[in-house]
């Protein structure tokens, strides 16, 4: 049950940070949504770890990883962007 979740989470956090940060070169789809909010999360809570807002078994909830794949986004969209110019 505990992937299904995280599932669920991870599209939810992947949806609300597409639209809090539009763009042209961002990933669309279903299975790409959620990677991202899965992503976000994995992010959000190494993050939070080495910062020390979370205890070493604790993971982020839906705002962190909400935030995780704001980050995630953004370094996409530099990649992705550098690399439409160079073609």
């Amino acid at each position: 049950m505990g992937i299904l979740w995280t599932i669920i989470i991870g599209f939810i956090a992947g949806v609300i940070a597409k639209f809090m940060m539009p763009g042209d070169n961002e990933p669309s789809g279903f299975i790409l949504t959620t990677i991202l909010g899965i992503v976000g999360a994995f992010v959000a809570t190494y993050l939070g770890q080495a910062l020390g807002w979370y205890s070493p078994g604790e993971g982020a909830g839906l705002i962190g990883a909400v935030v995780g794949a704001i980050i995630v986004l953004f370094v996409y969209g530099l990649f992705a962007g550098r690399q439409r110019r160079s073609i």
